[in-house]
This record gives C-alpha cells, structure tokens and sequence, in this order.
C-alpha cells in the first residue's frame, strides 16, 4: 500500500517529473534525501515506472491518430498475436480486451497512406491476425496519461466513511 506522503510524491512528479527532491521535501515535509529513498523505493516497486517527455504528434509528422480494433485466431490470450502488435513501433498502446476482438490499439501515422501501410502490411500480415476494424480520431478533447491519484484517494475515502473536507 503506498501512504499519502508517497502519494503526494507520485502527483508532484505526474506534474512536473523534472521537480528538484529539494522541492517535493519542501512540500512534503522531508529532507531531500528521504525523497530520494522514497522515489527509489517507487521505482523498484513499480509504482514508478518511468519519466517521460510529453511530445507534440503533429510536431515529429505523426498527427494522424487511429484506434485499432484486432481479431485473432490464436487461443489462449493471443500471445504470440500479442507480442507481434507490441512489437510495431507505430504502435503506441496493446491492450487485450473482452468481446468479439481481441486487441484494441492505440497508433500514430504520418497520414492516411502511412496508416494504410501500417495496417495492411504490418498488422494485417502477421498470420494470426484475422481482421481489424480502424477508427480514425477527427480531433482530441483529452490526452493525458496523468493518473487521477487524488480522485482514486478521496473514492477510497468515501467507501471508508470518512469525512473528508
């Protein structure tokens, strides 16, 4: 179980991974250095599991966003299906999902051919593979790959009954 001081180390690094341990001690009431153990403890439990930067699409030519849907012949989870999808590097997400698919992805292309090229000659070639449905996304409201550790706290809270203000 992670505490709220963990917690509130997870969302200051959410919003600003760059943030100096000085800081978040100061926020949190530590010394710099118990931040660092902190962290470090996150990280090798893999409640942290990375630092990333948040780049623009459009900006490196991939502004063509889809969402694609896999059906595969292969039993048991698909996992060589799998494997083969994570394996794609236009291939942002592989998440294995219940109903008549089995796959829904996540994909960036430069434009409509590129998609076309990705989806007939990498995923739709891999033999397992025995149709995809695609969505092609006109305009996002909302990315984020923030996760709501505030709301998931208070959610908790509520279900406790505690009375939080």
């Amino acid at each position: 179980m992670i505490d709220q001081t963990s917690r509130v180390i997870l969302e200051t690094l959410q919003s600003d991974a760059r943030i100096s341990n000085a800081e978040i001690g100061r926020r949190v009431g530590l010394a710099p250095s118990a931040v660092f153990e902190r962290i470090k403890k996150l990280e090798e439990r893999g409640a942290l599991r990375g630092y990333n930067a948040n780049i623009d699409p459009a900006a490196v030519d991939l502004g063509l966003l889809a969402f694609v849907l896999v059906r595969a012949d292969e039993r048991g989870g698909a996992p060589r299906t799998e494997a083969a999808l994570v394996a794609i590097p236009d291939v942002q997400e592989v998440h294995h999902v219940a109903g008549e698919d089995c796959f829904m992805l996540k994909v960036r292309a430069r434009d409509t051919a590129a998609l076309n090229d990705l989806l007939a000659n990498q995923i739709g070639s891999l033999e397992t593979v025995r149709s995809t449905k695609t969505t092609i996304v006109l305009r996002t409201a909302k990315e984020t790959s923030t996760i709501p550790i505030a709301s998931a706290e208070l959610a908790r809270s509520r279900e406790a009954g505690d009375d939080i203000r």
